[in-house]
C-alpha cells in the first residue's frame, strides 16, 4: 500500500502475475481473467459475458441460491426472491429444484440405489424443453450454480449432476457458470476449485471467484475461455473497473494463494474437514432424533437439525438457540441457513485445526444432548 496504488488503466506487473497464478490453477481452457472487487460484481459480469456470447437471455438458477446483491443477481437468487416483499421473478429466469437428496424434491430415501445426480439433472432438462424452448421459444443463455450450494443449506451436489446439466445446457445453446465465490481456493479439501470434485467432465465456461481471494480484502475475478472473452471484446464496449486489478488488490490475492500453497491449507481442509465430518456423523448416529443429516466436503459442512427422523420436521427454533448459545456460552461463532433455517453452517477459516474442531465438537455435543433431554422431559 505504501509503494503504489493506481487504477487499472496503468499497467503493473502484479495484474499479470496474479492472472497467471489464477489460470495456472484452472483447467487449460479457462485462460482469461477479468478483475473486479466483489463476488456480486463477478457474477454480474459473468451474466454480461454469457448474454453477449450466446445472444440469449434466459437463465436457469437453483432454488434457494444466492449470487449477489446487484439487481441483476437478485433476479436470479431465489434465496431473496422467495422472501415476502421480494420483486417478482423475471420471465427469463427459471428456477430448478436444488439437488438436495435429503430434503429436496427427489429424496435418496425414495430412490435407493439410483443415480440422484442424473434424476435431478433431468429436472433442468425439463425446464429447458418445456419452459425455455417450449413456452418462450428461446434458447438458453446460462446455467449458474455454486459448485457447493451455501445459502441453500450446505448442499453437496450429487455425483454426475453438473456433468449432465452442463451437457443439457450446452445442447440448448447456453454456457455454464460455476459460482466459486464462497467455496473456491481449496475449501473442498480435494481440489482447488469445487467444480473439480466431480471429475474432468465438469468444465464450466465461466468461473466467478471472490471472498477468500483476498482473505478479507475486496478483490474478485471472473475467469473464462478465450472464445467467450472474444465475443465480449467484439462489442467494442470494453470493460473497465477503477479498482479491479489494482496493484494492491493483486498483491494481496497473490499473497493469499502463496499462503494457501506454502502452508498446505488444501491438505489441512481435507484432514481437519474429514475428521470433523467423521465425528459429526458419529454424533448423528448417537442422536438420530436431533441430527437428521450431516453432509460436507473438506471445511464445508452442514448439520441439519430435526424434530422427528420420520417426518424430518425442521428444528428451526432449536437451531437458532444452538447458534446463540454457542456464541454466548462457548464463545464459538457458527451460523444457520437453509430454507427452513435449520442447518448449522460450518465454514471455518482454512487454518482451522483438529484442536479447534475438538473444541467445537465438545460444545456442540453438549447442546445436542440437552435438546434430546429437554424433549424427553416434555413427553
Amino acid at each position: 500500500m505504501q509503494q503504489l496504488n493506481t487504477n487499472s488503466r496503468f499497467l503493473h506487473d502484479n495484474l499479470v502475475v496474479c492472472a497467471e497464478k489464477l489460470v495456472s490453477k484452472m483447467p487449460e481452457s479457462l485462460s482469461v481473467c477479468f478483475f473486479v472487487n466483489s463476488g456480486s460484481e463477478a457474477n454480474d459480469l459473468a451474466l454480461r459475458l454469457a448474454r453477449q456470447h450466446t445472444g440469449n437471455t434466459d437463465v436457469i438458477t437453483l432454488d434457494h441460491a444466492y449470487h449477489g446483491h446487484l439487481t441483476s443477481l437478485i433476479d436470479i437468487s431465489p434465496y431473496k426472491l422467495n422472501l415476502p416483499g421480494a420483486p417478482k421473478k423475471p420471465d427469463h429466469v427459471h428456477i430448478a429444484p436444488v439437488p438436495d437428496i435429503y430434503r429436496g424434491k427427489i429424496r435418496a430415501d425414495d430412490h435407493p440405489d439410483e443415480d440422484m445426480g442424473k434424476l435431478y439433472a433431468l429436472e433442468v432438462k425439463k425446464i429447458i424443453d418445456e419452459n425455455v424452448i417450449g413456452q418462450r421459444g428461446q434458447q438458453v443463455c446460462a446455467f449458474i450454480a455454486e459448485s457447493l450450494q451455501s445459502c441453500g443449506g450446505q448442499i453437496i451436489l450429487p455425483h454426475n449432476y453438473l456433468r449432465d446439466v452442463y451437457t443439457y445446457v450446452r445442447e440448448a445453446g447456453g454456457v455454464c457458470i460455476a459460482d466459486e465465490v464462497q467455496v473456491g481456493f481449496g475449501r473442498s479439501g480435494t481440489h482447488y476449485w469445487a467444480f473439480e470434485i466431480d471429475g474432468p467432465d465438469v468444465l464450466p465456461d465461466i468461473v466467478t471467484i471472490g471472498k477468500p481471494m483476498g482473505n478479507g480484502h475486496p478483490v474478485a475475478a471472473v475467469i473464462t475461455t478465450e472464445a467467450v472473452a472474444r465475443s465480449f471484446e467484439a462489442t467494442g464496449i470494453q470493460y473497465f473497473n477503477t479498482y479491479g486489478g489494482n496493484p494492491v488488490s493483486c498483491a494481496i490475492a497473490i499473497a493469499v494463494m502463496t499462503a494457501v500453497d506454502e502452508e498446505q491449507l488444501v491438505d489441512n481442509a481435507k484432514d481437519v474437514g474429514g475428521y470433523l465430518l467423521s465425528e459429526l456423523e458419529n454424533m448423528q448416529r448417537r442422536f438420530p432424533d436431533v441430527i437428521g443429516d450431516v453432509r460436507g466436503v473438506g471445511l464445508f459442512v452442514g448439520v441439519e437439525l430435526i424434530k422427528d427422523p420420520k417426518t424430518k420436521t425442521p428444528a428451526t427454533a432449536e437451531t437458532r438457540d444452538v447458534v446463540d448459545r454457542m456464541k454466548n456460552e462457548f464463545r464459538i461463532l457458527v451460523s444457520s441457513d437453509g430454507p427452513d433455517v435449520n442447518v448449522i453452517k460450518l465454514k471455518p477459516p482454512m487454518v482451522f485445526s483438529r484442536a479447534n474442531a475438538d473444541r467445537f465438537l465438545k460444545a456442540f455435543k453438549t447442546l445436542i444432548s440437552e435438546i434430546r433431554t429437554q424433549r424427553f422431559q416434555l413427553l
